[in-house]
This record gives C-alpha cells, sequence and structure tokens, in this order.
C-alpha cells in the first residue's frame, strides 16, 4: 500500500513534508542505488542527492505517477551517470564487465562492498554484480527493480516509462544474459579448480 505524502506541502517546500518523504522512501532509494553501486558511501552519497534532486524539483513531479517510482528513476538516473562519469574519468569502476569478451573472464574488483551479503556470499554477490554490469542498462534497470526491489511489473513500467510488455521481454532477456554469463564463468572457474 503506498505510503501518503502531502505533494502540495513538498511543492510548497515544507521541511516536514520532505523529511517525511525521506523517513518514507529513504531505505528504499538507498537499496536501489546499492543495486547499482555496490559500494555502501557512493550508494549513500547518490541517495541522497536523489532525495536532493527530487525536492529541487518537485514541481515538475506528475500527480498521476507514483512518488516512489518517481524518486527511483531520479535515483536510478544518478546512478548510471555516476558510473559513465566514473569512465570517462578513466577511474577504475567500482564494478567492471565480467568478460572483456565472450570466453575471457577478468579480474572482480577487490572494493566490493555490499553490508547486506553475508561475507560467504561476498565472492557469489561479486561474481553477479559484474555479471549485472554487462547488461544493457534497461535489462540492468528492469532486472534490478524486479528482483532486489521487489516492484511489480506494473511500477517497474512506471518507473522506466515503458510498457508492462516491455518489463516483461526485458527480464526475459536479462535472464537468459545471466544465465549465460554464470554458466560460462561457474564452469570455468570449476575447471580452474581441478
Amino acid at each position: 500500500m503506498p505510503i501518503e505524502i502531502d505533494i502540495q506541502a513538498l511543492k510548497a517546500k515544507s521541511e516536514d513534508a520532505f523529511r517525511q518523504l525521506v523517513n518514507a522512501y529513504g531505505k528504499d532509494i538507498y537499496n536501489v542505488c546499492l543495486g547499482i553501486i555496490p559500494n555502501a558511501e557512493d550508494a549513500e552519497d547518490l541517495s541522497q542527492e536523489a532525495f536532493v534532486k527530487a525536492f529541487n524539483s518537485i514541481e515538475s513531479f506528475r500527480e498521476d505517477a507514483q512518488i516512489k517510482t518517481w524518486l527511483i528513476r531520479i535515483a536510478i538516473n544518478l546512478c548510471y551517470d555516476h558510473l559513465k562519469w566514473s569512465k570517462r574519468k578513466k577511474r577504475h569502476a567500482i564494478m567492471q564487465p565480467l568478460f572483456n569478451r565472450e570466453d575471457e573472464p577478468i579480474e572482480i574488483p577487490s572494493n566490493f562492498q555490499h553490508p547486506g551479503i553475508a561475507l560467504e556470499n561476498k565472492e557469489h554477490a561479486k561474481v553477479l554484480y559484474a555479471a549485472l554490469e554487462t547488461l544493457p542498462e534497461s535489462q540492468h534497470t528492469a532486472f534490478l527493480l524486479y528482483e532486489m526491489q521487489g516492484l511489480n511489473y506494473k511500477e517497474i513500467a512506471e518507473t522506466m516509462a515503458v510498457s508492462v510488455s516491455s518489463v516483461e521481454a526485458l527480464l526475459f532477456r536479462a535472464r537468459a544474459a545471466l544465465r549465460k554469463k554464470l554458466h560460462a564463468y561457474y564452469n570455468d572457474y570449476a575447471s580452474f579448480k581441478k
């Protein structure tokens, strides 16, 4: 059930309404950022930036949409912009593609941080996040919102400004690509361990 947020108070720049918005959706927005940028400090910064941007541009919010999906869209755009900026500046990106070419594995980043993942699962999580990074942005976003954030197809469609059938297709292609990448990685890993 959606949380009731006083949009008119937000548009009037009420600090109480903004605080209520952050309290209601802060964890969700942080988790979205963490799903794209698996580094706790960067995800925290980007989630805060998403709320500031939302507050500064609340006048553009269409009240026929859900505020949650609007906030998620802002956070996703900021995260992908952050990744693109990082790559343009030739800094070591937080996540690197799992494969340079189809058959050539590369090293998974050692600075992977995700506080919600138990230590024994961190290696598997690194592999998954690296594989997710190889997906096209739209597939990555759909997969993240469905599998990791628990949004339904309609909410994902609203967040991404696409149809529900497009969401279904994106998820199908994302799962197929991930299965292929992860299968190849774990087959290589198993043969390496022998």
